[in-house]
């Protein structure tokens, strides 16, 4: 009958330590309840968890220590009773500590060592040295022995053990999470925005002015002029930087899915529900919700969104349950939001509740004193992922700034890349700039633009072709598969003069 009782402890003894080690990520924590365990449930006298840190191995939880004889039990490795536990991978038993002269007792717990034993086992994990699991044992029961209690021990050590990797790997994970998100902050925080014009000091001293406060901010301005930016920049220097940034864009998912995408579903809600989804109204809890292109969310979504906006909660599809949500909305558009109120496809009350702090993004042709600066440092990103040296002449950079940009910042940054990448020199002038920047006027994917774009491949392939047939026009012709009399006119009408005259053109 003893048997069966003792064989009950040392399950329910097992179970509550299991259950401790994964109550939670506070590894101390969990590892004193593990230890309070023995004493409950196997009546043993002291427990201790040495880890390994630096080479030494240091209590790190304890039951039946004071804290002044935690901090002074620590071993190296081979040193002590502890010490050779983990150096020798194997159980040590000391049945009576007193009678030990290896026995060093650093916590001086145990002024009376006269019928104690100490019993401890190594803490590894695939081959790894951990730490070493240690209790004192008083024998007042002769039939337990000493191989039940190294089993048990062994055990524990064993849950120990995956609970220290899995809390290690919660840590590291954790620290790298902070690091990323400390590395985002700066990229995303305003001096990491270029623009010294007076126009983006506007913008940036507006966003100072919100990022602190809970205030729904909505970002007007054209595509590529950076609403993604500043929303993220404004996350960032806000209280919830520490809480996720998503990116919806309400123009770009078909309008059947956007509830789904918005507040999630249940499963079986509609046909292909097939699992339970989270929406971004759920993802973002405790962050920042970019809501782009806000000006194209159907009419009957929109009461949903103000009752996000002002009651902070919602119901999945197919579900009853009330969810909360502690979520700050940055909305974002390109369209003017005041005409689509008179056409009545944006509701009057929601349109009032997302404009409680607007924000405009200038496009890039009213701010062209910015141009300089951003083609710069694209110029910069873009030579270091290529491993290149290009720069810019002057000449060359004022055509960027006499060009409009109808595409933006991002038209800009497009435009750098592809002149680095295809640039088969140092220098970027502006001949190698295309037609649409290099003529005045000329707007990127007008007509105009495209015949000149088709012209001005033609004439540099007509001059390849001549130089290398040394300037002579009817070998350029059989080359090109022209006549002699189309490549004459070519010549003419694109002014092609040799750079060397070789013979009679």
């Amino acid at each position: 009958m003893k048997t069966l009782e003792r064989e009950n402890k040392i399950l329910l003894a097992l179970l509550e330590v299991s259950r401790v080690m994964n109550s939670s990520f506070d590894l101390k924590r969990n590892l004193v309840n593990a230890m309070h365990a023995f004493r409950d449930f196997l009546e043993m006298e002291r427990g201790s968890v040495f880890l390994l840190d630096s080479g030494e191995l240091r209590i790190v939880a304890a039951h039946g220590l004071t804290t002044e004889q935690i901090d002074k039990g620590r071993y190296k490795l081979g040193e002590g009773i502890v010490g050779r536990a983990l150096q020798g991978d194997s159980p040590m038993i000391i049945p009576n500590v007193g009678d030990e002269p290896l026995f060093l007792d650093r916590t001086g717990s145990r002024p009376d060592r006269e019928g104690i034993s100490f019993l401890c086992v190594p803490i590894r994990f695939k081959g790894e040295p951990i730490g070493v699991l240690s209790v004192d044992r008083v024998f007042k029961d002769r039939a337990v022995t000493v191989d039940e209690d190294i089993r048990v021990l062994k055990i524990v050590a064993s849950i120990i053990a995956q609970s220290v990797i899995l809390w290690r790997h919660y840590t590291d994970a954790e620290k790298e999470n902070e690091t990323l998100k400390r590395e985002l902050k700066g990229r995303y925080s305003l001096p990491n925005i270029i623009g010294g014009s007076d126009r983006m000091q506007e913008v940036f001293e507006a966003v100072h002015r919100v990022a602190g406060s809970k205030a729904t901010v909505i970002l007007y301005g054209e595509s590529g002029t950076g609403k993604e930016l500043i929303a993220k920049a404004i996350h960032y220097m806000s209280p919830r930087a520490k809480g996720p940034f998503l990116k919806f864009n309400c123009a770009s998912i078909p309008e059947g899915l956007l509830e789904s995408e918005l507040f999630g579903h249940e499963k079986g809600a509609f046909t292909g529900a097939i699992a339970a989804r989270k929406g971004r109204f759920e993802l973002a809890h405790g962050g920042t919700l970019l809501l782009d292109e806000v000006g194209d969310l159907p009419v009957n979504l929109q009461p949903k969104i103000l009752r996000v906006l002002q009651e902070k909660e919602f119901e999945r599809i197919g579900s009853e349950k009330t969810i909360k949500s502690d979520v700050r909305l940055i909305a974002a558009t390109s369209r003017d939001l005041e005409a689509l109120l008179r056409a009545g496809s944006f509701r009057e009350d929601l349109y009032y509740r997302l404009n409680v702090v607007p924000v405009s993004l200038p496009p890039l042709r009213e701010r062209k004193e910015d141009i300089p600066l951003l083609a710069e440092h694209f110029l910069g990103r873009f030579n270091e992922e290529n491993a290149k040296k290009v720069s810019i002449t002057p000449g060359a950079m004022k055509a960027l700034s006499d060009y409009d940009w109808p595409g933006n910042v991002r038209e800009l940054e497009n435009t750098i890349e592809r002149l680095v990448v295809m640039s088969a020199g140092n220098i970027i002038a502006a001949p190698n700039l295309p037609v649409g920047l290099r003529l005045p006027g000329r707007r990127a994917g007008s007509r105009e633009s495209l015949r000149a774009e088709i012209e001005d491949i033609e004439r540099a392939g007509i001059e390849e072709a001549l130089r290398q047939a040394g300037w002579v026009h009817a070998k350029a012709a059989r080359l090109l598969g022209l006549t002699q009399r189309q490549i004459g006119y070519k010549v003419k009408k694109y002014g092609i003069r040799p750079d060397k005259p070789v013979g009679s053109i």
